[in-house]
């Protein structure tokens, strides 16, 4: 930790984006596209400002977890401390067990309804209790989604290997014991239609799409799968609609393809195949992939339109599994009450990058529009997380977001309520980038039951507070500047809207740093491109008020 950044009233999460003068450490890895690359993660760790879990035991993720009567459920109950720990819950509905030595609840609930149930973790050090909604109803995906995607990292490469051991990794990091749980395969797994369905089956990577989903699952983790609508995906597979009711197509019947089913570009233009076929196979491979397991879905084209986005969620349906539907990409704003209509998530961008143009543009600028659409179960999706190694299956590096830019990203991310997906390789996870996953607090911004979507407060040219009001009644507060230079910033309750005297907690830290009468202003040093994220506590407590507030 550095003890220097005690500065005024607060305490800013930086040093400078000038001092990344860095040596590396010794986590390095060979890159799995070029054997001859290795990759080296910077040694960040005067960075990290997230404290480490107890050893006894801590209860993390959300608040709430909702499924569909007689779907299939698994929850995983995300917690840290000494292992062996061992779980229990009262006031499971009819219909679900837990196992308790490994913490994961599975089976399925014909009745409606919501359950109050109390979570408990136990290990020899101590016990932890949790209060835990679960709904029964027409709605998954009560808190964004949180897990992590092929694209970033492998891109087209992806391989059953490759995820499988990113399932393994996301247990094995802990990330798991935060919540962390989709594991997600996106473009590069599709061979050739047919099987029980006519539906698309795996290439040659993916030799057991059900074995790999058991995998999953049997770790308390969800599975995800890619495809869309047009006869061709974005690289070159084939999608969930074709030109002939027999669901073959004439790349595929000419050979002008390699040994994965791809398009041969040399061949064949991509943009000559990328539109849509005059048949739906929806529901065909919806009820493929509700065979194999899956629970999530990236359906990616553009523009989005209704018919086909309609076409598949009622697919999806029809197969009785719960599978969260996601929408990609760059959804347009006039779209959005069709989008609340069907989707689960949308994105509402194209492609991010690991630059600091990409992510402040996507979350700063391209956000706000969306408030309006967001609500519990709908989430708009400011796409990918760009930490960690990434290269997008072609040149691996390190993300070139600075430390003081990965807190904005993570902390951006969770004040808007967006899905966090993460994209990078699951093997190298250095301590710094866990250090910005693992933390329980900022997590629980972005995975609050109320839903809200956090929203400009003040802004100018160099600096944007944002506020998130949260369930228990308290206010989260994002001072972020976006110069090239340190900036002041603050707020008063009042201006808040906040009345009587709060306390101010760092979220990066898990600690208080002070308390504030309603009419004081309080002030912290921001770090160039770096945030300070906070909780004002007890927020409103709806106490009967007397005398004079104004």
């Amino acid at each position: 930790m550095l003890n220097n950044w005690h500065i005024r009233l607060g305490i800013s999460l930086a040093i400078s984006a000038l001092s990344l003068q860095l040596s590396a450490q010794t986590l390095t890895v060979q890159s799995s596209t070029d054997p001859s690359q290795q990759i080296t993660a910077p040694d960040y760790s005067a960075y990290i400002l997230t404290p480490k879990a107890p050893d006894t035991p801590r209860i993390n993720g959300p608040k709430v977890y909702g499924a569909r009567p007689k779907a299939d459920f698994i929850y995983r109950i995300p917690t840290t401390g000494v292992r062996p720990i061992t779980f229990s819950a009262t006031g499971l509905p009819k219909g679900l067990k837990l196992d308790k030595e490994k913490g994961i609840i599975t089976g399925k609930v014909k009745k409606a309804g919501t359950y109050h149930v109390t979570l408990k973790a136990e290990n020899a050090l101590g016990s932890y209790e949790k209060d835990f909604r679960i709904v029964i109803g027409d709605k998954i995906a009560l808190t964004p989604p949180l897990g992590w995607n092929s694209w970033n990292c492998w891109g087209k490469n992806v391989s059953q290997e490759l995820i499988e051991s990113s399932a393994e990794a996301m247990v094995e990091s802990g990330l798991a014991d935060y919540g962390w749980s989709y594991v997600n395969i996106d473009d590069g797994w599709q061979g050739v239609r047919g099987g029980k369905y006519n539906a698309i089956q795996p290439n040659r990577k993916f030799p057991d799409m059900k074995a790999l989903a058991d995998a999953i699952h049997s770790k308390g983790l969800k599975f995800g799968i890619y495809s869309g609508p047009w006869v061709s995906t974005y690289a070159s597979h084939i999608g969930s609609s074709c030109d002939n009711p027999e669901g073959t197509y004439f790349w595929i019947e000419k050979g002008w393809v390699d040994e994965n089913m791809r398009l041969d570009r040399t061949k064949l233009g991509k943009e000559e195949i990328r539109y849509f076929g005059k048949y739906s196979f929806a529901k065909q491979d919806a009820r493929q992939w509700a065979d194999w397991g899956v629970d999530y879905l990236k359906y990616d084209w553009n523009p989005n339109d209704e018919w086909w986005m309609r076409d598949m969620k009622e697919a999806l349906d029809a197969t009785g599994r719960d599978i969260v539907y996601s929408i990609s990409n760059s959804s347009r704003i006039s779209m959005g009450p069709v989008l609340v209509k069907y989707a689960d998530c949308w994105r509402t961008t194209g492609d991010i990058r690991d630059t600091w143009e990409s992510m402040s543009t996507i979350g700063f600028t391209g956000q706000d529009k969306w408030a309006g659409y967001r609500e519990v179960g709908k989430w708009p999706d400011a796409d990918m997380l760009v930490l960690g190694k990434v290269g997008w299956g072609r040149k691996d590096h390190w993300t070139e977001l600075t430390p003081d830019e990965q807190f904005t990203h993570i902390s951006l991310w969770a004040i808007l309520a967006s899905p966090m997906l993460l994209g990078c390789d699951m093997a190298m996870l250095d301590d710094f980038t866990l250090s910005l996953l693992c933390n329980n607090e900022v997590l629980d911004v972005n995975q609050d039951p109320l839903g809200i979507q956090g929203t400009r407060h003040e802004y100018t040219d160099s600096t944007i507070t944002y506020v998130k009001p949260l369930e228990d009644g308290s206010l989260a507060v994002g001072l972020f500047n976006i110069s090239e230079t340190p900036q002041t910033m603050g707020f008063t309750c009042h201006k808040l809207g906040l009345l009587g005297n709060q306390t101010v907690r760092d979220l990066w830290r898990q600690k208080d740093i002070a308390k504030i009468a309603q009419k004081e202003r309080w002030e912290t040093v921001v770090a160039p491109h770096g945030v300070v994220l906070l909780r004002l506590y007890p927020g409103n407590s709806g106490e009967k008020l007397e005398g004079d507030w104004r």
